[in-house]
């Protein structure tokens, strides 16, 4: 399937005490793409969201960052994905992936959510699982009952410091994944 995107979302919690968990490492993506490309995300209350556009990869593409807590999320995306008339396969969700260790990404397309309150979120709301996943992985604590602590608070320095390389590296792989040239932008990340 060669759908181009017109939205990325990156999910994660609002406020200070959350910056830079694990949780949010769809949201740390999402800031460092406004960043990388000169995007000014504002807050609109319409969207509960920071919500920016522009050109990327030739595309027209929206950013978004839900300001709802995670389980919350497709409020965000759902009202933005309704107003612009943006498809749900025209949709990439950046988010935090228990099943992938820290310094590694993926693409992925539909499925299911896995336990992620976020993508649960998405799926219900939506109404539909077609959306198009970049998973950036953080690790498991061990035991079922550790994820949520573990996934509310930050890694230790050498784990924040593989994702900010495996965000890094996501990025440049993104160009493709929004043209919708999906084997070549999971060439590009899954090999490295």
């Amino acid at each position: 399937m060669q759908t181009s995107i017109q939205l990325v979302v990156g999910l994660g919690n609002p406020g200070p005490k959350y910056v830079h968990t694990r949780h949010n490492a769809g949201a740390d993506l999402v800031y460092r793409l406004a960043q990388r490309e000169n995007i000014t995300l504002k807050t609109e209350s319409r969207f509960f969201g920071e919500t920016g556009r522009a050109t990327l990869a030739g595309q027209d593409v929206r950013l978004l960052i839900p300001t709802t807590f995670m389980n919350r999320s497709g409020q965000a995306v759902g009202a933005l994905a309704r107003f612009y008339s943006i498809p749900v396969e025209a949709i990439l969700v950046v988010h935090d992936e228990l099943d992938l260790p820290p310094g590694r990404a993926r693409f992925k397309h539909g499925g299911g959510h896995g336990g992620h309150n976020g993508l649960r979120d998405l799926i219900e709301k939506l109404g539909s699982n077609a959306f198009a996943r970049l998973r950036l992985g953080i690790g498991h604590p061990g035991h079922a009952s550790e994820v949520v602590n573990y996934v509310l608070h930050k890694g230790p320095p050498e784990e924040r410091s593989a994702l900010e390389q495996t965000i890094e590296d996501a990025l440049d792989a993104l160009p493709a994944a929004l043209r919708g040239d999906w084997n070549s932008a999971m060439r590009t990340l899954h090999t490295r």
